[in-house]
């Protein structure tokens, strides 16, 4: 689990590129400090595993899902990559909830400077829209954001000065892509939403099956 505060930017040192699987290695320096390996990792908002790592380096694997379902595949060497450990339990939590699991890759669309705020709109996948709403949280390149605006197909985000000048989306340009996952409180309710409406004339009724099915109690 993830907050969304992006702790530094790493570069891409190394790709191994398999068919359809990666082996990253990535410079850092804050994520390295209390490093194991089988430690979590965000990359770009996607949650991986570290095999091995040095002073200055760490090493993960994707596997053929995420190599498919996020934009990782699409970095090159060089490239700059958001990069936060798994949350602490002893630690203020200054974002959302964020599992590291991508929903979904937008394309950005356009970018507006207004006063000290950038403001970037997505276009975003037609699956994602129903959890999307304005002010709602939103994890994009796994920096936990604000929704600005919504509409039909696409959503609007603002950036502050210092998400602009610490995480990677600002300098991302148009048609470039970024990873996006929902919040997953509304994932679960859009869940149980459905479950509901399925085994159920009234959606009002949550009843024990429901929870159960829905995955909350055995």
């Amino acid at each position: 689990m993830f907050t969304g505060i992006i702790e530094e930017i790493g570069v891409l040192k190394r790709i191994r590129r398999g068919s359809s699987s990666l082996q990253l290695v990535i410079q850092a320096t804050k994520v390295l400090k209390d490093v194991h390996v089988g430690d979590s990792i965000a990359v770009n908002g996607v949650c991986l595993t570290v095999t091995s790592y040095t002073v200055n380096e760490f090493t993960v694997d994707v596997m053929p899902e995420t190599f498919y379902d996020t934009t990782l595949a699409s970095l090159s060497t060089n490239s700059k990559v958001n990069l936060e450990r798994a949350m602490s339990a002893n630690g203020r939590f200054g974002g959302h909830f964020v599992t590291g699991h991508v929903d979904g890759v937008g394309t950005i669309v356009a970018k507006k400077r207004v006063e000290n705020a950038l403001y970037v709109s997505i276009d975003v996948p037609k699956h994602l829209i129903p959890y999307l709403i304005t002010k709602g949280s939103i994890a994009i390149d796994g920096t936990s954001l604000t929704i600005f605006d919504v509409k039909e197909n696409s959503l609007t985000i603002s950036l502050i000065p210092h998400t602009q000048d610490e995480s990677i989306i600002a300098s991302k340009g148009i048609g470039e892509k970024v990873n996006i996952e929902s919040d997953v409180l509304a994932k679960y309710v859009g869940k149980m939403i459905h479950l509901s409406t399925e085994s159920n004339n009234d959606p009002s009724t949550h009843t024990m099956d429901l929870l159960r099915k829905s995955g909350f109690i055995s």
